[in-house]
Formats: C-alpha cells, sequence, structure tokens
C-alpha cells in the first residue's frame, strides 16, 4: 500500500509517517516508480506505536517495541527491552501518583482551613474588591 492509504488506515498524517521514517522506526522502502510502499506489518508496527503514546510513552520508548515486531515476535511487548521499558515507564507513573496525591493532600488540607475560617451566619456571602 501507499503511504496515503497506509495513513488513513492507522488513522494519522503522511507527515507523521515520514517523521517515523526519519527516525528509523518505520521502514523507507520503494517500489521501482519511487513511490514508498508499506505493508500489514507496518501497519502493526504503526498502531503499535500509536496505542503507546496514546498509553504516554514518547516516541523514542516506543523504539523497543517496533524492534522486537520487526524481529518477528507475535508481540511488541514479547521481548526484555521492550519489559524493560514497562518497568521503568511504571516507576514514572507511581512518581508521578505520589506527587499528585501530595498536592491532593495539600489542596484539601488548604480547603479545610479555608472552611474553618467561614463565617457561621445564615447565609455568608464573598465579596470581591472590584
Amino acid at each position: 500500500m501507499r503511504i496515503g492509504e497506509l495513513a488513513e488506515r492507522a488513522g494519522t498524517t503522511t507527515r507523521t509517517l515520514r517523521y517515523y521514517e526519519s527516525r528509523g522506526l518505520l521502514p523507507a522502502r520503494r517500489a521501482v516508480n519511487g513511490y514508498r510502499t508499506y505493508d500489514e506489518d507496518d501497519l502493526r508496527l504503526l498502531q503499535q506505536i500509536r496505542t503507546l503514546q496514546d498509553f504516554g510513552f514518547d516516541l523514542e520508548e516506543t523504539r523497543p517495541f517496533v524492534e522486537c515486531l520487526r524481529a518477528g515476535h507475535p508481540a511488541g511487548d514479547s521481548c526484555p527491552a521492550s519489559i524493560a521499558v514497562y518497568r521503568t515507564k511504571l516507576a514514572e507513573l507511581d512518581a508521578l501518583i505520589g506527587q499528585l496525591q501530595s498536592v491532593r493532600a495539600q489542596v484539601g488540607a488548604q480547603l479545610m482551613r479555608a472552611e474553618a475560617q467561614l463565617p457561621q451566619g445564615p447565609d455568608p456571602q464573598c465579596e470581591f474588591g472590584g
């Protein structure tokens, strides 16, 4: 298939495909007429890249998964290098979750302090200068 068809089937743009090609993630095969040609395996590579990017992986982090598929494995995450990327990403996510939990606790404490300072009258109104 040609680049336009691959882009359409993968839900991306031809520009993106050319970029992936320049980064070595997508093979650069050419037909005798000079057009780029792709097959179903290339579509699988793109689907793997897009899925990982949807999960928050950056483009370079997808490389071990792409290489695993290119090596003939049934899934991009069935190689040790892919598993290592998963572990690294999980550690990053755990750290982010920890940071978010800390921020949430701080915001919750601020909310409790702010609520404790509200007047207990019948209908307190907040007046802003302006």
